[in-house]
Order: structure tokens, then C-alpha cells, then sequence
């Protein structure tokens, strides 16, 4: 299971689940992102095509990429749609599963090697809070932090709301335990719009930047930093091609929220004002 710091999906993303059962008007997916809550998938939602027999589209313990429909907390049900995700919004969301648990088998370790060291009992949970949720906080995502220490050493962990205590033993796990992808260039980019649902058409907007590339080589990632700000993330194996996937991206974005009552600003981290 990868955790994450809310405890419900929000409308429009892509959640990775478990199927748990299979009934005939549809189907449960338990959110492994989200405390294990479940979700449901009307028959619906399951295919494009006529479902005559919903097993021959998902059975149980099947992992699949779904599309948040709706949440409602106080009742305690999430709708989701498997058929509304794209190709390319679930080769994204499977790397960005697959980056988590690269992330979570760190902080395993970290809490493992803390525990031998301090004659503690330190959970993974103790871990996430320590360390893993302020790692997000500071590099959008926890791998990514482990990337940046793996490339800069502990110097990177500076003034991240991390104690000393961990600095050491994760720059040991990441020097140790993190390989670099080939080139990763990053930027910022703002996004404002003024629409009643103006969020579900900012995540609009950014995953038709997402989708907009789609090079098997390339991998692009982008994370909240802090409402309206995310950050976009390019690795490839060329730095020229990582600089026009990017601009390629932000223009696909700006021209998508343009045409939604909004707009957008990108810029280099180094350039913030």
C-alpha cells in the first residue's frame, strides 16, 4: 500500500485500486492510496463497449487506473470510472504508482536502519510523519527528494523541515539505494481559473499537457507544490528533448486553461520571483 496524506481522492484524478468484488450491476476497487476506501465501479463505467458480462473486464485482486467520479465523505462513497481513462493517463499513473513505491521501500528501510541504530520501534507510519510527508512537501514528491539527495548529498535536505537525526541515514539509502534518471529539467507553472469548477479544469488542463507527449523514453510528472502553483517534471536521455517536452507541455496547458475562463504562467525554479 502507498499512503497518501489526504484520506479521500479528489474529483478528476486517477487512483490506482484493487478490485475486491465482482457484482452484476458493477464492481468495488479498494483505493490503495487511500486507506484502503472503496470505491465503485457502475457497470457503465467499465468499458467503452456493451458489457454483456462484466467478468470478462475485471475480475478480484485485479490492479487497475481509474477516474474519480465522484466523492461524497460523509456517506463514505467514491464512483469511479475505468473506461474515461485515457492510454496515456494510465502509463502516467502507473509510473507515478511505481515511483511511490519506490519511496515507500525507502522510508521501510529508513525506518529500519533509525530502529537498529536508536534501540527504537519506529512504524513506517512514525516514518511518513517524520520525514516522508515534509520530503513531499519540499521536492513534490518523496522519490524525488531521494533523487535530489542522491545528486547533492545531504546539502539538499537543508532548510526542508527535516532533522538532523535522518540526514545521514537517508543520504546513506539514497547514495546507496537511488539511480538518477538519464536528464531531468524541471519548471513552475501557475495556474488560475475562474469557472465554478475551475479545478476539475485546471486537472483538465494538466493532463492534456501530460498527454500531449507521448514518447515511451520520456517520462513527465507533476505535483502541487501549493495551490496555484505546480511543479512539472521532464526525464529523458537529451537535454535539448527534455527542454522541448517541457515547452511543449506548458503550451499545451496554457492553451487548454485559456479556453477555460483561466490562465497560466510558467517559469524555471531559478526564475521565481
Amino acid at each position: 500500500m502507498v499512503k497518501k496524506r489526504r484520506r479521500w481522492p479528489e474529483v478528476g484524478e486517477h487512483v490506482v485500486g484493487t478490485i475486491s468484488r465482482v457484482e452484476p450491476h458493477g464492481a468495488y476497487a479498494i483505493l490503495d492510496e487511500y486507506e484502503n476506501n472503496e470505491g465503485m465501479i457502475h457497470i457503465s463505467e467499465v468499458a467503452a463497449s456493451w458489457v454483456r458480462n462484466i467478468r470478462n473486464f475485471v475480475r478480484e485482486r485485479q490492479k487497475i487506473v481509474a477516474k474519480v467520479l465522484n466523492v461524497n465523505e460523509k456517506k463514505g462513497h467514491i464512483d469511479l470510472s475505468i473506461r474515461r481513462v485515457t492510454k496515456n493517463a494510465k502509463l502516467q499513473k502507473v509510473k507515478q504508482w511505481k515511483r511511490s513505491q519506490k519511496a515507500e521501500n525507502l522510508l521501510e528501510l529508513a525506518a529500519k536502519k533509525y530502529n537498529d541504530l536508536n534501540g527504537t520501534n519506529l512504524t513506517l507510519d512514525d516514518v511518513y510523519e517524520e520525514v516522508g510527508w515534509n520530503m513531499e512537501i519540499a521536492f513534490g514528491d518523496i522519490l524525488a527528494g531521494f533523487e535530489e539527495v542522491k545528486q547533492k548529498g545531504s546539502t539538499a535536505l537543508t532548510d526542508k523541515n527535516i532533522s538532523a537525526k535522518w540526514e545521514k541515514i537517508l543520504t546513506d539509502l539514497a547514495e546507496t539505494n537511488v539511480e538518477i534518471p538519464h536528464v531531468n529539467i524541471s519548471g513552475i507553472i501557475e495556474i488560475h481559473c475562474y469557472k465554478s469548477d475551475g479545478i476539475i479544469q485546471i486537472q483538465k488542463a494538466l493532463q492534456g499537457g501530460i498527454e500531449s507527449v507521448s514518447e515511451d523514453e520520456t517520462e513527465i510528472n507533476i505535483y502541487l507544490i501549493g495551490s496555484p502553483k505546480y511543479k512539472i517534471e521532464v526525464f529523458t536521455n537529451n537535454i535539448k528533448h527534455a527542454e522541448t517536452v517541457i515547452q511543449k507541455v506548458t503550451k499545451k496547458i496554457i492553451a487548454i486553461i485559456s479556453k477555460n475562463k483561466g490562465f497560466a504562467k510558467f517559469y524555471k525554479e531559478e526564475e521565481e520571483e
